[in-house]
């Protein structure tokens, strides 16, 4: 299988299967009928999702020094240049039991690679929670709140979230007696780009320098940042019109009393 990059291209669920592995150890291959790891790693080499059994161990080693339960080091020669990884999943399915969160990993092998033998049942909400697990915006927010005082503008500064008001940036931080409006967009790959909505374009022009765009690249293997403070100023942009899709709503058509 092709590697573009440092992204292997089934990145997400040899996450999920290293995550599983390090975190409940034996008791999560036995949610797949199996008894020894290497036989686990031997049916995700039958089905295509690795090219070799070490691929899938080198996942599981990836995860080890993040749960000290384990009695495992993995690679703990690499500190934390991987911990964004398990901050995402930990966010999304940190509190489920080894039996939900292996059924939220067949769901996976279910709905992406057609693996129909596997029985799922998983609740709506973690339903709703699996959508997210690959976008690249909340891998980003995390990992901006987790190392945000890595940026010198931040550094000892005070984070408000403001993801739920809408209102064009996702983060204020307080420096001070200064604030700054912190908008984050995550990148892949070493380089790339990235659009404002018409509310973020709005509110850097109001705020200019106190507004800064936060850019986490790199986010398939260990993630940098690079901000840009007064991004319309500092940056060039084109207008495009984007055609919204029809919505349905369904009204009542008698009060209910």
């Amino acid at each position: 299988m092709e590697q573009k990059n440092n992204k292997h291209e089934n990145y997400e669920i040899l996450n999920l299967l290293g995550y599983g592995l390090s975190k409940f150890d034996n008791l999560f291959i036995e949610q797949f009928g199996f008894t020894t790891k290497n036989n686990f790693y031997k049916y995700f080499v039958e089905i295509g999702i690795a090219e070799t059994a070490s691929v899938v161990k080198n996942r599981m080693d990836l995860f080890d020094p993040f749960f000290s339960n384990n009695n495992r080091k993995g690679w703990w020669q690499k500190g934390n240049t991987y911990i964004h990884r398990k901050h995402l999943i930990d966010s999304l399915f940190g509190t489920e039991n080894v039996k939900d969160y292996s059924n939220i990993v067949k769901l996976y092998l279910k709905e992406n690679y057609k693996i129909e033998e596997l029985f799922v049942e998983v609740k709506p909400i973690v339903k709703s929670r699996f959508k997210k697990l690959q976008e690249t915006g909340l891998e980003a927010e995390l990992y901006f709140m987790n190392n945000y005082n890595e940026i010198s503008t931040f550094n000892k500064g005070i984070l408000e979230d403001a993801r739920l008001y809408g209102d064009g940036y996702d983060f204020q931080i307080n420096v001070n007696e200064s604030f700054f409006l912190a908008e984050v967009k995550g990148i892949r790959e070493k380089k790339g780009r990235f659009r404002l909505t018409e509310k973020e374009f709005i509110m850097a022009s109001e705020y200019k320098n106190d507004y800064i765009i936060a850019l986490v690249l790199n986010l398939n293997d260990a993630p940098t940042f690079l901000t840009i403070e007064n991004p319309i100023n500092n940056l060039k942009f084109e207008e495009r019109i984007i055609k919204s899709k029809e919505i349905k709503e369904y009204h009542l058509i008698s009060d209910i009393f």
